[in-house]
């Protein structure tokens, strides 16, 4: 069985305590999870703060050659680091390749990021008395960041904290989340062999909520970027201070459907959007509103197509749908879904449990109070709605806390536009599931769903500070 280490100053270190590492999908035990303490911590992030000093003088060509090499090494070992993902998070084989091919693109946007961090001049002489002046701009490294990531994308969400932060010359202490691991450890041996300067990424093991307060609050940490549940980021934010910080969190993503749609040409695609990795996605497609002059038709289309989907082992190329991330989340779904029927809502399809699944699941005649409907699900289950009008239907998606992606599916032009501008989300999707994300896009949310943008550009800016320098021509 493996047994993994701490990643701290270049070296693997081991501790006196570990857990044990289950499938999510089987149950057994795949691995032995090293448990960092705080002084843990703390070593890693003072050996962060050492490598900085050095790191931050490396050139832009320097930084992005490594990031290149990282890219090479994940290419030729691809393969590998899909069935590690599988196994660790429970992700069918096909979900887990084409997180590996993001991932690769992800450090690939970040190695070309790193010679694109530009500043600008500033005209002086547009100021009264300032014409003998000279002034411009530039990003400077932040230092050390402290990198807590989720489960469900254990690749790519890393890459996109690591990608950015090495580009532009920071340092990082990732604390990956405790189910998926095995991810991140593979990723201290990738950058090592690219030539990543020992310390500059320190990986700690754990308990998040044993190790999060000194991630947040140690003095040499400049900014903290977080990705999980709302509850930990409103956390976080009230702990950092004045440092930077990054919060991606939760979401209840929407999607209107427009009589002008059709159907038979999107179905597939909204199935995808709700049920890939179980529903355990930041914008998984959770709530679909469809005009009531097709409601029928598209319910009975999606509902046959979602009976097609093959729920089963994650490492099974044939697999649609696995496991959820533990049995602890099968029984808060199945809370939700029993509590939502009581008040009237209706299986339209699955809703069928085992300990550590639950078959994709369609519920209708829900209403906008339930939990399956204005809390984010995190789960294999999406429900559909009728309206009348498109205002409605604004209104209807706008009815909530939450606001990451929302989408639209309509030909009529006007109505597409006034959707994006009305529509309270970080991303309107037109045409297309609000599941929809590429990585060198601006990325995160509005109201609870987060604060700040990420996405390789937006994340250096947030990862960089902006300097002024004034030069006087002549004494």
């Amino acid at each position: 069985m493996k047994e993994t280490m701490l990643w701290i100053n270049g070296q693997w270190q081991d501790t006196k305590e570990s857990y044990d590492l289950k499938s999510p999908y089987s149950g057994e035990v795949i691995a032995k999870i090293a448990k960092a303490s705080v002084q843990d911590v703390e070593r890693a992030i003072e050996g962060a703060q050492d490598a900085f000093l050095s790191f931050r003088k490396t050139t832009a060509y320097e930084r992005a050659e490594i990031l290149y090499k990282v890219v090479d090494i994940m290419r030729h070992r691809q393969e590998e680091l899909a069935e590690i993902l599988a196994q660790e998070a429970g992700k069918p084989l096909s979900a887990s390749s084409a997180e590996i091919d993001r991932t690769i693109a992800t450090y690939q946007f970040a190695a070309e990021g790193a010679k694109q961090t530009m500043g600008e001049t500033v005209p002086m002489d547009a100021a009264p008395g300032a014409g003998d002046r000279i002034g411009w701009t530039k990003r400077e490294p932040l230092g050390v960041i402290s990198a807590i990531t989720p489960f469900n994308f254990p690749f790519n969400l890393v890459a996109h904290k690591l990608g950015p932060a090495f580009a532009v010359g920071n340092t990082v202490v990732l604390k990956p989340a405790t189910q998926t691991p095995l991810s991140a450890i593979v990723m201290a041996e990738i950058f090592q062999e690219a030539g990543l300067p020992a310390g500059a990424l320190q990986i700690v093991t754990g308990s998040g909520g044993e190790l999060s307060d000194t991630l947040v609050t140690h003095p040499f940490v400049k900014k903290v970027t977080f990705t999980g549940s709302g509850k930990v980021g409103l956390s976080i934010k009230e702990k950092v201070g004045l440092r930077k910080v990054t919060l991606e969190l939760g979401s209840n993503a929407a999607v209107i459907v427009e009589p002008s749609t059709p159907i038979d040409k999107i179905i597939k695609r909204c199935v995808s959007g709700a049920f890939s990795f179980a529903g355990q996605v930041c914008i998984s497609l959770q709530r679909i509103y469809v005009h009531a002059s097709i409601i029928d038709e598209f319910t009975t289309a999606f509902v046959k197509e979602t009976e097609k989907l093959i729920v089963g082992d994650p490492l099974n190329k044939n697999t649609d749908v696995s496991a959820m991330i533990n049995p602890g989340e099968v029984q808060r779904i199945r809370e939700w879904i029993e509590e939502a029927k009581a008040q009237g809502a209706i299986i339209a399809t699955g809703g069928t449990f085992t300990e550590r699944t639950l078959t994709p699941t369609v519920m209708t005649h829900v209403t906008a109070d339930m939990k399956i409907v204005c809390q984010e699900t995190f789960a294999p289950i999406v429900s559909i709605v009728s309206y009348e009008t498109l205002d409605d239907a604004i209104r209807l998606v706008n009815e909530s806390e939450l606001g990451l992606n929302a989408g639209i599916y309509t030909n009529v032009l006007p109505d597409a536009l006034r959707a994006a501008d009305e529509l309270q989300a970080g991303a309107i999707i037109i045409n297309d599931i609000p599941t929809f994300r590429v990585d060198n896009m601006p990325y995160g949310g509005v109201k609870m769903s987060g604060y700040g943008r990420e996405g390789i550009k937006w994340a250096i800016e947030e990862m960089t500070d902006m300097k002024f320098i004034a030069m006087k021509k002549s004494f």
